[in-house]
């Protein structure tokens, strides 16, 4: 019996997860700006860049994940995908 669930399904609910944390990341860039405290406007500016940075980098990972798997099951079934020109 074949698995209901494809193979990417893991991978799609990550990079939901992912952009939950990109969003988040530009939230706290935005409150960042609205600090008045130097230092604490720096840490805070430099924790959002980190959390954006990352998370495009894993949502990139998870996006070409999908990719691949959902080109492999077209193979494997031998369903061949049209060049266009």
């Amino acid at each position: 019996m074949e698995n209901p669930i494809p193979k990417w399904a893991p991978h799609a609910l990550f990079t939901l997860i992912a952009i939950f944390f990109i969003l988040f990341g530009i939230d706290l860039l935005y409150t960042a700006y609205q600090i008045n405290d130097p230092f604490s406007f720096v840490m805070t500016f430099f924790a959002s860049n980190f959390i954006i940075l990352i998370s495009a980098a894993l949502l990139l990972g998870f996006i070409l994940k999908i990719v691949g798997s959902i080109k492999k099951e077209r193979q494997e079934k031998g369903i061949k995908l049209q060049a266009r020109d």
